[in-house]
């Protein structure tokens, strides 16, 4: 059973499903080009109906089912299949909608130039022929191939226990490459790869980044990431995505269909219509987009997602002396090289014996017409053809052929330009004679020959490349697929989280009530709120000092009642462990820092890069003091000045640079001295125009830095607002524009969206405006600014 089995797979893999190296034709390609060569089905006749060259390859050759000759004449002439087709197909020969060939009957076929060059010099004795299946007829082993077809249209197989994956190239770079191995054998892969820098795909594409081809070329295996081409346009009012080319063996009604499948499962969001404009001048798939939806995001889904991006594993396996190889480039083109040169030899020997027999008989023939009378006299003498042809040999010192050639000389021959002819053409013969054995005298000879032809081959069929190389491979990750905007991101005390549309929230007066923004627990409320884009990543610092990473994107997107998702279940956090500081980051940059304070007054300050590598447990950011705590976190650039603000309503401001940088786990030293009772609220950085601080009970004003003279760190600063039982403790102070808008927030859910420019500006130790009308037992908790990039954005 082992034997039976083992002969069987190796019949498969010689026999059917590998291609040969040398012409990269499998059999039944093989066998259904020869048949139409030898019907005489060529390019320069008329086509002849694909049912007579079928049953000609099943009668004489390919003793299988006519369906699989069938459909192996139909690929040949699909011009989304073959990068050059080997078969000049008349009719329906299917479609890249995956639409099958009309019947044998209906459909007509003859040979292509490119494929009567794989053909050429077969009648010189230039390969070797087999018995057919019944030994009735014979049949060639490999074609001459002139062109080297496994590169130029590449080959796809599965046989028994191993599969071939070749991709096509294109054929002016196939032959340039093979040129160059010729005059350098020495070439690396990578100068060839100069020359030729990936595959041709019929169908166009772009291949995105040649890793993966380089492997191929230098092992055998690899693989190529090829797009389809598509392009974002504006037509009037809306935006669409038209494709134009895509990958290699993709099905077009089955893309669209996908795509239709994921508008319709909501998997992506935007697209309003899809259409298919193909036609005969080419490719055209146009998704229409819905107003606001973002091009590039929808496009990079379809990447992602469905198969405009698809991968071709290459696998360069092929037939070499009887035996399956995987071959890399160079071992490619010196298999058809090795070939191309035993072909030319064995053609040169044929022309040349032909040259030589034509040259002997010629000499004869002018033995003959210089002693024509004697010639004459001789053969009537003679009684028989046999004793004719005896004579002349014995008499003029002849040969059987030249006297047979003499016997059958037409009496034109006498002529005197007949005797030129005659003359000039053994002339010409001997300088073939010449030529063709100083080709066979070398190798080297035949290899020009090879190139010679190479270069015509080029010339004659060559054409430009269609699939684009990519300078870099572009992996499609998540970002990719998020729109990015800013959004309304909020924190409960409870350690609930959510974000939120900022146009959720339309504009209102100062002294407004707002609208319901959360609804939250008794027990629980808002205590944190700020602006972020989809695309950064949250760095959460916790009451014990810790930080964990989040990206804004995975917050559960909530509605505006909406109360979140706990943050212990999207972090690792350690029992009643808080989160009390975000910070958006968007790149970790080593010249930015983040300044760190405590509730007891104490302040840090780190490079944001110290935070660059996120770890699913958290990292410890701060070293904290028994009862202390983080309070809160900003981010500087280094050269800033800052405002600490406490509870009480003191004020200090000093510069950054008088707190030195350390490392991850420091204890920091003193910010602010503190009264009894007293606890450090919030860090401001100086920029802007004014300083915004709001209290518990909603009244807030706007303050120049200006009032805040430097007292130096470890201080206890000067009053920044009236802190009473109307106006409540200080909730948080901001740096803030004139053309800012904030978004406060209260315990109770409640949300009011208002201009900064409406919040007047007064000096230190007032009690402000009131900003938010509260209900009774409710209280402000947090607000965010958003300025004017953030509303364009939204």
């Amino acid at each position: 059973m082992k034997s039976c089995y083992i002969d069987y797979a190796m019949s498969v893999i010689i026999g059917r499903a590998i291609p040969d190296a040398r012409d990269g034709l499998k059999p039944v390609h093989r066998r259904t080009l020869y048949a139409m060569w030898e019907m005489g089905n060529t390019s320069d006749k008329p086509y002849k109906k694909s049912a007579r060259v079928v049953g000609d390859v099943m009668g004489k050759y390919h003793p299988h089912g006519d369906a699989a000759i069938y459909d192996t004449l139909v690929k040949m002439a699909q011009p989304f299949s073959y990068r050059y087709t080997l078969v000049d197909g008349q009719g329906n020969f299917g479609s890249i909608d995956g639409d099958s060939a009309a019947a044998m009957r209906y459909t007509e076929a003859r040979l292509t130039k490119v494929s009567e060059e794989l053909l050429a010099d077969i009648d010189k004795k230039t390969v070797d022929f087999v018995p057919n299946f019944d030994e009735s007829l014979q049949e060639p082993n490999v074609l001459p191939a002139r062109v080297p077809n496994l590169l130029v249209n590449g080959s796809s197989g599965i046989a028994v226990g191993m599969a071939t994956n070749m991709p096509p190239h294109n054929l002016r770079e196939v032959c340039e490459a093979t040129c160059r191995v010729i005059d350098e054998p020495g070439v690396s892969t990578e100068e060839l790869m100069q020359i030729m820098p990936g595959p041709d795909f019929p169908t166009g594409g772009v291949i995105m980044g040649t890793e993966g081809v380089r492997d191929a070329y230098l092992t055998g295996r690899g693989k190529c990431v090829v797009r389809g081409v598509a392009e974002i346009v504006e037509e009037g009012r809306t935006q669409q995505i038209i494709i134009t080319e895509i990958p290699f063996q993709v099905n077009k009604a089955r893309l669209i269909e996908n795509i239709a499948g994921h508008v319709r499962e909501k998997r992506v969001e935007g697209i309003a219509d899809i259409r298919d404009e193909s036609d005969r001048d080419g490719m055209r798939v146009v998704i229409d987009l819905k107003r606001g939806a973002a091009p590039q995001v929808v496009l990079n889904f379809l990447y992602k997602h469905t198969a405009l991006e698809s991968v071709f594993g290459i696998i360069n396996l092929a037939i070499v002396d009887r035996q399956p190889r995987v071959l890399n480039l160079k071992e490619l083109v010196h298999e058809f090289l090795k070939h191309r040169v035993n072909v030319v030899r064995r053609r040169s020997e044929f022309d040349l014996a032909k040259a030589e027999e034509r040259r002997h008989v010629l000499n004869g023939l002018l033995v003959a017409l210089d002693n024509i009378d004697a010639v004459i006299a001789t053969i009537r003498a003679s009684a028989t053809t046999e004793e004719a042809q005896t004579a002349l040999i014995t008499k003029f010192a002849l040969d059987e052929v030249q006297a047979d050639a003499i016997l059958k000389m037409q009496l034109r021959r006498l002529a005197a330009l007949e005797h030129q002819k005659i003359l000039d053409e053994r002339d010409a013969l001997g300088k073939e004679v010449e030529r063709l054995s100083d080709l066979l005298g070398s190798e080297a000879n035949i290899l020009a020959e090879i190139r010679k032809e190479l270069v015509d081959i080029s010339a004659r069929y060559g054409d430009p490349r269609r699939t684009e190389i990519g300078h870099a491979t572009e992996t499609i990750e998540k970002d990719d697929l998020i729109e990015d905007k800013p959004v309304l991101v909020s924190l409960t005390s409870s350690n609930y989280i959510k974000r939120i549309d900022l146009d959720t929230y339309r504009n209102q007066r100062r002294g407004g009530r707002g609208i319901i923004g959360m609804a939250t627990k008794d027990d629980d409320g808002v205590e944190n709120v700020f602006v972020a884009s989809m695309l950064e990543t949250l760095l959460c610092f916790t009451d014990r000092g810790r930080v964990y990473w989040l990206k804004v994107y995975d917050l559960p997107e909530g509605q505006r009642t909406g109360k979140g998702k706990a943050l212990v279940n999207l972090l690792s956090l350690d029992g009643e462990e808080r989160v009390t500081a975000v910070i958006p980051v968007r790149e970790f940059r080593p010249d930015r820092y983040l300044f760190f304070a405590t509730r007891r007054g104490t302040v840090a300050k780190m490079a944001l890069d110290e935070f660059s590598r996120p770890r699913q447990t958290g990292i410890n950011a701060i070293n904290l003091r028994d009862g202390d705590a983080l309070v809160d976190v900003k981010a500087t650039d280094g050269g800033q000045e800052l405002l600490l603000t406490t509870k009480f309503g003191q004020s200090l401001r000093f510069h950054e640079e008088t707190v030195r940088p350390v490392r991850r786990n420091a204890m920091g030293v003193r910010g602010i001295n503190l009264r009894n009772g007293d606890a450090l609220q919030a860090i401001s950085v100086v920029e802007g125009d004014h300083l915004l601080t709001i209290t518990e009970q909603g009244f807030g004003k706007r303050t120049d830095f200006d009032e805040f003279r430097g007292h130096g760190r470890g201080t206890m600063g000067v009053r920044n607002i009236v802190v009473d039982a109307r106006g409540g403790g200080v909730v948080g102070s901001m740096a803030v524009s004139d053309d800012d808008e904030i978004i406060v927030m209260s315990a109770s859910g409640i949300v009011i969206r208002t201009k900064v420019s409406e919040i007047s500006v007064q000096k230190r130790g007032t009690r402000g405006v009131r900003i938010m009308k509260l209900d009774d037992g409710d209280r402000v908790i947090g607000f965010a600014i958003l300025n004017a990039e953030d509303r364009e954005a939204a």
